[in-house]
């Protein structure tokens, strides 16, 4: 279904619901839609903060450890517990998640952005986890990183599409914080922050 079809589906449903609207709802056609500048994009979005994450498994298949910085994970939805993070789909350590079927998200703290940069680096042969110590997860034996703050194991749930990204849905299984708690390592404008920036 393009565009106009999910819109369409979403008009049709706001009409069922008998919701009243001062203009009447119509599909935006795609000629009548400006064309948004990838740069323009990454700009205006880089004014929203975000957490930063390593999303890690362990590919028995493909020789072990696997992992990659994410900014874009969010919690989902309580019952079930679920989360979701976003993956390009050019990324190289993907489909090596996706085989393991499992993944933990280790979230980072403010101390960690030589962390998050060790696993930024792409190209399926980098060896990220060198000099990170990390233990298994409990429930599916991804990698957790030790010092990170917070953690969720999970398993995939879902996988959909968004453009050039994947959305991945996950099902968290065990999960845990320390007490210490600490301040979290964000990411604004390009730039690694603190929360007393």
């Amino acid at each position: 279904m393009g565009h106009a079809g999910m819109a369409a589906t979403a008009v049709r449903y706001l009409r069922s619901t008998g919701a009243r609207y001062e203009a009447p709802l119509r599909v935006v056609r795609d000629d009548e839609r400006p064309a948004v500048a990838p740069a323009d994009f990454r700009r205006v979005l880089g004014h929203f903060a975000s957490g930063v994450t390593v999303v890690t498994a362990y590919d028995e298949e493909g020789g072990g450890p696997a992992g990659f910085a994410c900014q874009s994970f969010a919690s989902l939805s309580l019952d079930p517990p679920l989360v979701a993070f976003m993956v390009g789909r050019t990324s190289t350590t993907w489909p090596r998640i996706a085989r393991a079927g499992a993944f933990c998200v280790n979230v980072l703290g403010a101390d960690q952005e030589a962390v998050c940069r060790a696993f930024a680096v792409s190209g399926a042969h980098a060896d990220k986890f060198a000099g990170v110590p990390h233990t298994p997860a409990p429930t599916t034996g991804s990698p957790r990183l030790l010092g990170a703050p917070a953690w969720l194991d999970c398993t995939v749930h879902a996988v959909h599409t968004g453009g050039d990204h994947l959305v991945v849905v996950g099902r968290v299984h065990a999960l845990d914080a320390t007490d210490e708690g600490g301040d979290p390592l964000l990411f604004h404008q390009g730039r690694f922050r603190r929360l007393g920036d």
